[in-house]
């Protein structure tokens, strides 16, 4: 983005750094405490022929990550006023029982859905958040209460669950979210939104001690865990909403200075390759008689771990694809492109890189299994 930060207070910077340091030492402290528990307790991810690792893995991840980022946001809640903060922890750790208890006891699909969407109703009828306005997009502007809640419920309830979906190799989900995070931390500093750059910044510094030990550890290897993903996609579907809800004219002249910056097409760019790798794995499943939640190895990472990646060739590969999309949108926006022609190059990208790269590591394995 065009702008500079040379006009911005000081503090705005150091407060995001700040709840970074906090989030990053408070859970590089408790991980390894948590995983010993897991262990003890035997509160594991087990090996079975769907699954990618070969032996036992803790799977409290999110708690960690949780802990990390109550505390950095919480350590600056006094230095900066945040409405909705509660409302947000509320929500984080509903998704992190959730996942949590799923990931111990396993709870059924429907269970899951009724609290995703309870969770989705409570953003919008509590928080205010709803997608009641296209931008522009199509020509489109304000739009009836009765299509932007249903919306903002879909929409809110597929984040949650594409993020939970990308699970499935070491390092992705939390590489995916530590990308996504910084992205969409950049975007709230420039529009002054300092709640969220603050929230930003925390996730960051939570998530990076869990992305290093799950990659690169062995002693101290844990999964994130369904708890950890649905309470990330609840984060980044708060940041989605938290976009679309921009006062547009504002939003403009901080951001874009008078281009035009479509703002659903910057948030599908970053969360295209969850998005569109879940709509493609359950159309597949459906396609074929079964239900959309039942697991199976369809995923665009199962298929990069089928042509003989490794799991951290295959989280990076998966980035470096979602970047390129964010990376293209970007082009046409500083281009003057108009929001039509950046949303449907996102949209024919995301579905060419998801559906067409899926289908060529199909066609490699099954001539070069």
């Amino acid at each position: 983005m065009l702008m500079t930060i040379t006009h911005l207070p000081v503090a705005n910077i150091l407060l995001p750094l700040a709840a970074f340091a906090v989030a990053f030492v408070s859970a590089l402290w408790l991980h390894p405490k948590v995983v010993r528990v897991a262990k003890l307790k035997n509160i594991t991810d087990n090996p079975d022929k769907r699954k990618l690792q070969r032996e036992p893995v803790p799977v409290l991840g999110g708690t960690v990550a949780f802990f990390g980022i109550v505390l950095g946001m919480g350590v600056l809640s006094p230095c900066y006023e945040m409405p909705g903060l509660m409302l947000m922890f509320t929500l984080m750790l509903l998704m992190l029982y959730t996942g949590t208890l799923d990931d111990i006891f396993g709870l059924t699909p429907g269970i899951r859905f009724v609290i995703e969407i309870l969770a989705a109703l409570a953003v919008i009828y509590i928080g205010g958040y709803s997608i009641d306005n296209f931008h522009g997009l199509w020509g489109i502007g304000s739009i009836s209460p009765w299509i932007s809640v249903p919306l903002t419920v879909v929409t809110v309830v597929g984040i949650i669950n594409a993020i939970n979906l990308i699970d499935g190799v070491n390092g992705l989900s939390s590489g995916y979210c530590i990308m996504s995070c910084a992205i969409f931390g950049v975007f709230f500093y420039l529009t002054d939104d300092m709640m969220m750059t603050i929230l930003s910044a925390a996730c960051i510094g939570a998530l990076i001690p869990f992305f290093v030990h799950n990659v690169f550890g062995n002693r101290l290897r844990m999964f994130i865990g369904d708890g950890g993903t649905l309470m990330m996609g609840m984060v980044l579907s708060l940041f989605v909403l938290r976009v679309w809800d921009l006062d547009y004219e504002t939003a403009m002249e901080i951001v874009s200075k008078g281009r035009g910056f479509g703002l659903i097409p910057f948030t599908l760019a970053v969360l295209s390759i969850p998005v569109f790798d879940t709509l493609r794995v359950m159309t597949h499943r459906m396609m074929h008689g079964t239900s959309p939640f039942s697991p199976d190895k369809t995923h665009l990472h199962h298929a990069f771990i089928g042509m003989g990646f490794s799991h951290l060739a295959t989280t990076l590969s998966i980035l470096g694809l979602n970047l390129v999309i964010v990376a293209g949108w970007y082009a046409l926006y500083v281009s003057g492109f108009m929001i039509d022609v950046q949303f449907h190059f996102v949209l024919f990208t995301a579905i060419l890189f998801d559906v067409g790269v899926y289908f060529v590591a199909n066609r490699i394995m099954h001539h070069k299994p």
